[in-house]
């Protein structure tokens, strides 16, 4: 009698015991489960991109002219007004950023009006130029900090002689030179970009003609630019 209650007691308690533990097991874990990990997308600059510019030129040559009878003399330089597009493509190679591109600008940096004698040599500030440049870099996530050097071309200003016969007379011709500055860039989203950049600009020195063989008007093109720009990046 006594074992049989005994047995009876050991299996009231393993019943006891299962139950308390396929409880335990419908009941919610005290743990929260670990959250899925999204890496965020890491920001390139490789791509193709496009945009417009803004700023400000200042030239530093100047126009001078050639008179047999009274040698020669020259007009001052002055600034303006820059603004125009570019378009080009970077590529990424870990922290180093390369690429090329090409602007096209129109640019009020000509040089002011002079007189000698009774002849007047006008100003011309009104032209343009573009370049074709090499750009290199570093990245800083987001912010890129790049030089630049290449081809440039263009028609900027210089005095025009005018004769009360003939008239104004100078020829407008694109003179080629180059360029070389530098400038940092900042992905403001993953697809549009903002920069602020430096060039001086030097293009071929040009010999114009009034009257032909009495004045020889001469100017030599170089000048500075400033400017910001906006680009879209295409994915």
């Amino acid at each position: 009698m006594r074992t049989s209650a005994f047995g009876l007691l050991a299996a009231t308690a393993a019943l006891a015991i299962a139950a308390s533990t396929a409880h335990a097991a419908d009941l919610p874990s005290r743990y929260s489960p670990a959250p899925a990990y999204n890496a965020m997308p890491i920001f390139t600059w490789s791509g193709f991109y496009a945009g417009v510019n803004a700023g400000y030129g200042w030239s530093s040559g100047t126009s001078r002219y050639y008179d047999p009878a009274f040698g020669v003399a020259g007009g001052s330089s002055k600034g303006g007004f820059i603004g125009g597009a570019q378009a080009g493509y970077n590529y990424q190679m870990g922290m180093f950023v390369v690429g090329a591109e090409t602007d096209i600008q129109y640019a009020a940096v000509g040089n002011k009006g002079s007189s000698y004698g009774n002849t007047y040599y006008a100003g011309d500030s009104d032209g343009y130029f573009g370049t074709i440049r090499a750009r290199a870099g570093v990245a800083f996530d987001r912010a890129l900090v790049f030089g630049t050097a290449g081809f440039a071309y263009g028609d900027i200003g210089g005095n025009k002689g005018l004769d009360t016969v003939l008239g104004n007379h100078r020829s407008n011709d694109t003179n080629g030179g180059w360029t070389v500055g530098g400038g940092m860039e900042y992905a403001v989203t993953d697809n549009f970009t903002a920069k602020v950049e430096g060039l001086y600009v030097n293009l071929d020195t040009k010999d114009n003609y009034a009257l032909a063989d009495r004045i020889n008007v001469r100017r030599d093109t170089e000048f500075g630019v400033i400017r910001a720009g906006v680009n879209y990046k295409f994915n």
